[in-house]
């Protein structure tokens, strides 16, 4: 089952947490504050995935209004490796791509490291198609 984060709590924060360490372990710890400022923006949506009681994946989408049109981002999907190849990172992005739809984008992107092989053929495999871009990026520091 497929559903957004509406109340944050200590709950949800563990479980975050213990998902986002297998996505990166570069970022900063999440807070119940900082999770709470995601859940709270109209940018943002937080969609879990569990099995059972159990959290077992998240994504985070990202709809924005450009003067070109609504755009949309699929940001830091990272499902549980205790659940991996049981269908819920298709049924995260499923769901994502029906809120995209309704919110009026007509694309929606991501990037996956190239390392990530198995989440590469799911996003093939769902339509997502490979564009030959450039993506640029520059590190700013606290302060």
């Amino acid at each position: 089952m497929v559903e957004p984060v509406r109340h944050p709590d200590g709950e949800t924060l563990d479980s975050l947490s213990a998902l986002l360490s297998q996505l990166s372990r570069s970022a900063k710890p999440l807070t119940l504050q900082s999770l709470s400022a995601i859940v709270a923006s109209d940018a943002t949506t937080l969609l879990v995935a569990r099995l059972g009681d159990r959290m077992v994946g998240t994504l985070t989408l990202a709809v924005f209004p450009l003067p070109t049109g609504v755009r949309a981002w699929i940001e830091d999907v990272v499902v549980d490796e205790s659940a991996r190849g049981a269908g819920v990172g298709a049924a995260l992005v499923s769901a994502a791509i029906d809120r995209v739809r309704e919110a009026g984008a007509r694309t929606v992107d991501l990037t996956s490291r190239p390392s990530r092989e198995a989440a590469n053929r799911l996003y093939e495999r769902l339509g997502f198609q490979r564009r030959s871009t450039n993506v640029y990026r520059i590190e700013l520091t606290d302060g």
